[in-house]
């Protein structure tokens, strides 16, 4: 059988790069997946898959069954992009300015295409059912895993477990990273409207000053971390844009702040939040002002089911080596909206390399300069195609 997946991954390696660049080209947004939900769906139909109706406006599911009876494992894809304008000298890159395949979606769908082209051909042999679910929004918080999950992708057939990669380019190419247990942070995002009275610039004892009220906030919310959780907890509390004020020459009534918290632990998100929540009244009550905090979305640990990630790396190995597979030592603070199916099913996702420095493969998730080297994209199908084939087979 690793042989047959081997030979199938090298047969349809040059289409499915063609239409990596294709995907890369055209990138949407968003919620916005339209056209690519498309081009994957003309994709797939040839395979003789039962595939969906719309699920979460551009998200659906493709169902392979096997001719054995069997379990059913998932097998997800993400599909938007970035409103970033791409700064690459790529002969395929983005035609439309202010969008970007920078976190390397484009890649991840073409793999799913890929694995569910080798499957098909080994349809015979196949123990059970793999459902490829083709998921939007990604991107932007809450995700849209939230609404997939609602809208049925882990039933009718029921999922039993689920699997999925994120392309990495700190993993050099040939090596794919796992790490059993929480892999990235639980995540809460937020906003702090601060409110004060405004005025003119001149006569600022008349005025309750939301601008530096803010200010101050920002400041005192930065002991959250630094002294209000345990100092062996990893945990993050950023502001990522702070928006207040109409000119130089009159005082604020209003700024707005948008930040997120991070945490590998439901204890320490607790905590941080309480401290949070804490902070915003003392400070805006010492000053006179008000404030509201809207939470916008919370993200789980993504965690790891270890007997899955069992496959994935005897997979790896079997088909390219024992030195294809690093063991990550720590989670990161980053954030995966795959996290929400695991809160349902066990499953796991590991990161394939496509780290290149010769290629400039080098700059990270979300850089305008992101970039892969698109050989990975062989050993993605076949590994992810061998792992779902061995699980069914469990």
């Amino acid at each position: 059988m690793n042989s047959r997946i081997l030979n199938l991954a090298d047969k349809y390696y040059p289409s499915i790069r063609k239409l990596r660049r294709y995907l890369h080209q055209y990138p949407e947004l968003s919620f916005e997946e339209k056209e690519t939900a498309g081009k994957l769906r003309e994709q797939l139909e040839p395979l003789g898959l039962k595939i969906s109706k719309s699920i979460a406006g551009t998200g659906f599911t493709a169902l392979l069954e096997g001719n054995r009876d069997g379990k059913v494992v998932a097998f997800r894809t993400d599909m938007d992009a970035l409103p970033i304008t791409e700064e690459t000298d790529l002969p395929f890159k983005s035609r439309h300015s202010g969008r970007m395949h920078a976190c390397g979606h484009d890649m991840h769908m073409s793999i799913a295409i890929g694995v569910a082209r080798i499957l098909s051909e080994i349809r015979s042999d196949l123990r059970g059912t793999v459902k490829f679910i083709f998921q939007p929004a990604e991107e932007s918080p809450p995700g849209g895993a939230i609404q997939m999950v609602e809208g049925g992708v882990l039933k009718s057939p029921d999922v039993d477990t689920i699997m999925a990669l994120h392309v990495d380019p700190a993993i050099a190419i040939e090596k794919i990273g796992i790490r059993d247990g929480v892999m990235m942070a639980r995540v809460v995002d937020f906003d702090i409207e601060v409110r004060g009275d405004g005025g003119h610039a001149s006569q600022p004892d008349r005025c309750t000053d939301a601008v530096v009220v803010a200010a101050n906030l920002v400041s005192q919310l930065q002991n959250v971390v630094s002294r209000g959780v345990d100092p062996l907890e990893p945990a993050v509390l950023t502001f990522g844009r702070i928006d207040g004020g109409s000119a130089r020459n009159a005082i604020a009534d209003r700024v707005l702040l948008e930040g997120t918290m991070r945490s590998l632990s439901r204890k320490t998100a607790a905590r941080m939040r309480r401290l949070l929540e804490r902070t915003c009244k003392h400070v805006t009550q010492a000053s006179g002002a008000s404030y509201e905090i809207r939470y916008i979305a919370g993200y789980p640990q993504l965690r790891n089911d270890a007997a899955v990630n069992d496959h994935v790396r005897r997979a790896a190995r079997e088909l390219f080596g024992k030195r294809s597979v690093i063991e990550l030592d720590a989670p990161i603070m980053g954030a995966e909206d795959f996290a929400q199916y695991l809160e349902h099913v066990p499953g796991a996702m590991f990161r394939l390399g496509v780290g290149n420095k010769k290629i400039g493969a080098v700059y990270p998730w979300h850089h305008s300069k992101f970039t892969a080297d698109e050989r990975a994209i062989r050993i993605g199908m076949a590994v992810c195609a061998k792992a779902l084939f061995d699980i069914l087979e469990t």
